[in-house]
């Protein structure tokens, strides 16, 4: 209560702004997150290839890329932009594998995106793919101190839907009518993690990427779900 009687939020604990992401690569075990370049057009192209019908690019703003040069104007143009700020998710050895961004980076307010997710099928469903979120959230709380961290996507996106509750975001509602995707309606879909929660998360992703919970070829013991 305010001296009015009011109800009001509690305070705000910390110093802000709070800084803005660095573009700088994030090491993992099974995964490295290099700011995106022109450089992993190529092998994106390569990647996204093997998807032949294009069914993982139908939620996405813009694809498929109809060949490589215009993969490679779109990676010049991405590696200029500040938000979203692109990384290239690479296997250990440096092969490009997916994209991922921050995004409506607000300072301010300690408030970060984690958005524009694009996984070849063969980033799908792997240790890679989680460990590389895990990671952007790290930098996010961890170093940078933000208080609440972002997922949304097209509410008829189901497996986005799935991706973000797994990782332990928490839905927020579905915002209709929100925007126009390549000429169609796109209600969208909030989900977030705020700090006090981060902890909790943050256990259960690490617990779940440990060595110890997989097997010799690569096969989870406990799923996500089951930890906490």
């Amino acid at each position: 209560m305010n001296d009015l009687g009011q109800p009001v939020g509690l305070p705000v604990d910390g110093s802000f702004p709070r800084p803005r992401p660095p573009h700088e690569p994030l090491d993992g075990r099974y995964v490295r997150l290099e700011p995106l370049s022109p450089t992993h057009a190529a092998g994106l192209y390569e990647a996204f290839a093997e998807d032949t019908d294009g069914r993982n690019w139908t939620y996405l703003p813009r694809g498929p890329f109809a060949d490589l040069a215009e993969a490679e104007s779109w990676a010049a143009e991405a590696a200029q932009s500040e938000d979203p700020l692109f990384f290239a998710i690479c296997d250990p050895d440096g092969t490009p594998l997916g994209f991922c961004s921050y995004l409506r980076i607000d300072p301010a307010n300690g408030v970060i995106e984690v958005g524009n997710i694009h996984y070849a099928p063969k980033l799908q469903k792997s240790a890679a793919a989680t460990e590389a979120m895990y990671l952007m959230m790290a930098r996010a709380f961890d170093t940078l101190g933000y208080r609440r961290y972002e997922w949304k996507c097209d509410a008829l996106n189901t497996p986005s839907r799935r991706a973000a509750q797994r990782l332990g975001f928490k839905y927020e509602g579905t915002f209709r009518q929100a925007v126009i995707v390549k000429g169609r309606n796109r209600d969208t879909a909030w989900f977030s993690i705020v700090d006090r929660e981060w902890p909790e998360v943050k256990a259960r992703l690490e617990a779940w990427l440990a060595p110890a919970n997989f097997t010799e070829d690569g096969r989870q013991k406990a799923a996500l779900a089951s930890l906490g």
